[in-house]
């Protein structure tokens, strides 16, 4: 069993002479309650072997919703040195590249919809297309392809799937810059070619929400939310065309390895120096990706706001359907951060994990500098959802990063398993009066509430230990899965 060191009442640590090979300490942000789930899995041990990475600096992170991914923990944070043989890895990032979280909100209230929520799920459920391998109406030639890769959610609101406004508040503007589209397969083009405006399958989901409760009036103002306001969050990624990229390159780094005689204690974690010609292969196509997967949230806002067009019969201009923020949580990236005094230019791997970057940060939209990055923090579809903002100590001491979710408590088999027989869908209606629309039933079983973890002690957690800073609490009302 990994060796955990409680350092305070939300951190602990796994001292660096647990392995001989790590160059780091682990850091763990938890509770004490949700330590026990967080060693069922291996995740502790992924912890562990993250920090023997080249290049690693300060800490190898894990956020509370940790729990056992490819090579990196889902929740895992890394942050690498380009100038000390710094590394980058697929496996840190994972398959679905950068898949995020992007959050609407308007001026109805939860008493305005009612009458009409069975059709405004329905609606949504018939016009956005979900599932596996599902594919929508957009559909691009390989020259519009790469025009997506290289402007992202930009691309978008040029075709009409969007206002410019938009992109103010999506991370990044929803582009990333140096992607390059001679790094992408011909096979991950082929599989992005049909999946624009799609939502995809498994923990993906559209919401439509209320908020419930403000625990920052401040903060909330300045996002435009409100007590009783109807929210819609969307929750998708890159796609096929993502599983791609990372699948290609996860196969060609473990020839890195050798390369660079590089030394990792799982293979999983296979990698490259940043500056190497397969590292900067690799940054550029995962850059397409992200940009992709930007576009495809751009586009499913679109959709949306046209199914409350048809549901209440105004535009949505007029229903107040503005975007609060749009944030990745699979990624890697770029940024400044201080180290040991010094400025330096670190590639931040963030796997399942949330940007939170403080107040007065230059990256941020000009009426958000004042308040901190928007943090948003997905329940599971029978819990509650969060804002949360970002915080100076997150920027000091996890390379501006929080929490993505609640994290899995069972495994998707293990959920479908323990879930066998059931009708989740009728189960969260009689309970809550959820509305609940997915293309199979194994997909409600496979993420049931009681596959993951209590959202609202994840998030007492990053908020208790100063790393982001809670402003509003949504509950959900009607959800459509793939």
């Amino acid at each position: 069993m990994c060796r955990l060191e409680k350092i305070d009442n939300y951190r602990w640590q796994i001292p660096q002479s647990y392995k001989s090979e790590m160059n780091v300490p682990g850091l763990i942000y938890a509770s004490q309650s949700l330590i026990p789930p967080i060693l069922k899995d291996k995740a502790l041990e992924q912890v562990a072997n993250v920090a023997s990475l080249p290049g690693i600096v300060r800490y190898s992170l894990a956020m509370p919703d940790i729990h056992w991914g490819y090579g990196f923990p889902i929740g895992g944070v890394a942050a690498t040195d380009p100038e000390n043989k710094g590394v980058i890895s697929p496996g840190g990032v994972g398959y679905d590249i950068n898949c995020g979280v992007r959050l609407m909100r308007s001026e109805l209230t939860a008493q305005d919809i009612k009458p009409s929520m069975e059709n405004l799920v329905n609606s949504l459920f018939k016009t956005i297309p979900c599932g596996i391998g599902s594919k929508g109406d957009i559909k691009v030639s390989d020259k519009e392809e790469e025009k997506i890769f290289l402007k992202g959610a930009g691309w978008a609101v040029k075709e009409g799937y969007g206002i410019k406004e938009d992109l103010d508040y999506t991370e990044d503007r929803g582009c990333m810059e140096d992607a390059d589209p001679s790094k992408v397969s011909d096979r991950a083009y082929e599989r992005g070619r049909k999946q624009s405006g799609t939502l995809g399958s498994g923990n993906h989901f559209l919401e439509v929400q209320a908020v419930e409760e403000i625990y920052d009036e401040k903060s909330a103002n300045i996002l435009g939310l409100f007590k009783g306001q109807v929210t819609v969050m969307i929750h998708s990624g890159s796609r096929g065309l993502g599983y791609q990229v990372c699948d290609d390159y996860v196969k060609s780094m473990m020839y890195c390895l050798n390369k660079y005689h590089i030394n990792v204690p799982d293979r999983q974690l296979a990698c490259t120096p940043i500056e190497s010609p397969e590292g900067k292969a690799y940054l550029s196509a995962m850059r397409c990706a992200a940009n992709y997967a930007w576009a495809n949230r751009q586009c499913l806002m679109h959709l949306t706001r046209l199914v409350f067009e048809k549901v209440f019969e105004k535009s949505w201009e007029h229903l107040g359907l503005h975007l609060v923020y749009d944030v990745a949580h699979n990624i890697a990236k770029m940024e400044r951060h201080n180290l040991d005094g010094k400025e330096k230019l670190l590639c931040v791997h963030r796997k399942g994990a949330t940007r939170a970057f403080p107040p007065r940060h230059q990256d941020l939209p000009e009426n958000y500098k004042e308040i901190g990055q928007p943090v948003i923090i997905p329940g599971d579809m029978g819990s509650y959802s969060y804002v949360l903002t970002g915080t100076q100590l997150a920027m000091d001491d996890t390379f501006g990063s929080t929490c993505h979710g609640a994290g899995r408590s069972l495994s998707r088999s293990a959920a479908i398993k323990q879930c066998s027989g059931r009708r989740i869908d009728r189960e969260l209606f009689d309970k809550s009066g959820i509305i609940v629309r997915a293309k199979g039933r194994s997909t409600l079983a496979e993420e049931a509430p009681e596959a993951y973890k209590d959202i609202e002690e994840v998030v007492e957690v990053v908020h208790k230990a100063g790393i982001s800073k809670k402003v509003a609490r949504m509950k959900p009302l009607g959800v459509i899965k793939g």
